[in-house]
């Protein structure tokens, strides 16, 4: 956790530098782009855009915005998501599971940083970090023609990898104690250690992503 720390500040200092987050799910990347910009200084939001959870039909306008009359519902004129963090940073989380339409388009906003809404003859400028996070093997994915092999070499500047828990073990006892501090203010507890089997459970346990989380096993352990 240490090494990913001092990797994290590193990439915070360099603030305009694009940052690919790999890791699989459950792995904290989130986490690591919000200490990324949050050491980065810059004034503006870190925004957030989930990739997968996006209708495809709705992603340029989420990303884009659009303007009043744009089509049929567009009453008013909308700022998109990357105009909404101008000076700050927007997070493409799971950014692997972006079509390969929008994958055209945000390429091209990369190369010249400017944005135009949907039904807009206006180019505006926009000045973003860009952090992008995924689960998926994309050089792979770059091969099976799924993911754009220049939009991976922009996205992909610097790298920050975060291994998963059953590959750090050693990481768990100390994880254990932020855990017990932490929920006994949370549930005004005064529990002062471990069940040492139930420690060795932890040290033991696969932690595959998709079937345990350390933070619900430990909140779990004060019912």
């Amino acid at each position: 956790m240490q090494q990913i720390r001092r990797h994290i500040e590193i990439l915070g200092e360099n603030s305009s530098v694009n940052v690919l987050i790999r890791g699989e799910t459950g792995t904290g990347k989130e986490v690591a782009a919000r200490l990324i910009h949050d050491i980065s200084g810059r004034p503006g939001l870190m925004v957030r855009i989930n990739c997968g959870a996006i209708p495809e039909n709705l992603l340029e306008n989420e990303l884009f915005g659009y303007e009043r009359g744009a089509f049929a519902g567009a009453m008013r004129t909308k700022k998109g998501l990357i105009e909404m963090a101008d000076g700050g940073t927007v997070f493409f989380d799971e950014v692997g599971e972006m079509p390969l339409a929008m994958q055209a388009k945000l390429l091209t906003f990369l190369d010249d940083r400017k944005i135009k809404r949907v039904g807009g003859l206006e180019d505006i400028e926009v000045d973003v970090r860009i952090i992008a996070a995924t689960n998926r093997n994309l050089e792979k994915a770059v091969e099976q023609g799924m993911f754009r092999q220049d939009l991976f070499y922009r996205l992909n500047v610097m790298q920050l990898v975060i291994p998963p828990l059953r590959d750090r073990r050693e990481d768990i006892p100390v994880l254990c104690d932020y855990y017990l501090d932490y929920y006994n203010k949370l549930f005004a507890r005064s529990i002062t250690g471990w069940n040492r089997g139930f420690c060795g459970r932890l040290l033991l346990y696969d932690w595959r992503a998709m079937s345990g989380s350390l933070k619900i096993f430990l909140s779990a352990a004060f019912f």
